[in-house]
């Protein structure tokens, strides 16, 4: 009985033994089957649907990004900044300089209208009252010279005319030529009554030559906004119109000053138009070509 016992178990053993063998045989053998199931067919015999392919043909279906056309390479171009808040500012203090001397001399600026459509300047008691004002007279020819020299420069930069250089100095030189010309001209034509004798009859072709130029600064600063801050097809007819009506004030200048003084000085209408075109306008195109000269050389 005691030998039996022990026979006993280790039999017991090698039979669970056994059998946790042949169980994990028959694992083993069911996975190698499964894997053989689930390994795939040789690259010929497999149709595999072309995924990315349907993804393609729904983009060049797609009209928005134009995957047929050939490709574009686009260039960068950095751009420089230029900015236009200055001449913004000096644009906007020359309408609130006009503003000032409309507010703190508003009986003189009003006479100044009333004597430009009065066709009788000798006997006017309006003329006295203009001549006897000499500072807002004064006042009112710097405004002259400000707003012409600006639009002398806006006007010349409308037809490309002020070449390449920095704005400013095109400016400054403008404002400054306008004053220096009127200048020059009111010590001539001072000097020239003095020496001939005909002061006179210069005392009134200067007044009128200088109450339409005050006339004419009022009416080129909306010419000067439209100009520096429109669209291009109204600055082609701003700078149409405003090229007639300066053109037609100087001309009005000239046929006035005529008729005041054909009597004093008895000169013919010819002389009087060389003079116009002598000392007027040829001093003006000069001017003009040579500072043109002297900004592209320096600058």
């Amino acid at each position: 009985m005691l030998l039996v016992k022990p026979i006993f178990f280790l039999g017991l053993l090698l039979l669970i033994f056994s059998a946790s063998l042949c169980a994990q045989n028959a694992d083993t053998a069911i996975l190698t089957r499964d894997s053989t199931k689930a390994s795939p067919l040789p690259d010929s015999a497999v149709t595999i649907k072309p995924v990315v392919k349907e993804k393609d043909t729904v983009l060049l279906k797609n009209k928005l990004l134009n995957l047929d056309a050939a490709p574009v390479s686009l260039a960068v171009q950095l751009k420089k900044d230029r900015s236009e808040n200055g001449f913004f500012y000096l644009v906007a203090g020359l309408a609130l300089l006009l503003a000032f001397l409309k507010y703190f001399y508003d009986r003189y600026f009003t006479n100044l209208f009333r004597v430009f459509f009065n066709t009788s300047l000798r006997q006017s008691q309006i003329t006295d009252q203009l001549l006897q004002a000499k500072l807002p007279s004064f006042l009112f020819n710097i405004f002259f010279v400000v707003s012409g020299g600006i639009y002398v420069y806006v006007i010349l930069s409308h037809y490309q005319l002020t070449g390449t250089g920095n704005e400013w100095i095109f400016i400054i030189s403008c404002v400054a030529l306008t004053g220096l010309i009127y200048t020059v001209k009111y010590c001539t034509l001072k000097f020239t009554g003095w020496i001939s004798g005909q002061t006179e009859a210069v005392d009134i072709y200067v007044f009128v030559i200088f109450l339409i130029n005050k006339i004419i600064g009022v009416f080129l600063v909306p010419f000067t906004i439209i100009l520096s801050f429109s669209d291009m097809p109204v600055i082609n007819v701003a700078a149409l119109v405003s090229l007639l009506g300066t053109g037609i004030f100087l001309l009005l200048r000239f046929f006035r000053s005529y008729g005041l003084i054909q009597n004093q000085l008895k000169i013919s209408k010819f002389h009087f138009l060389l003079y116009i075109i002598g000392l007027e306008i040829l001093p003006l195109l000069l001017i003009y070509k040579g500072l043109m000269i002297y900004l592209n050389k320096n600058l």
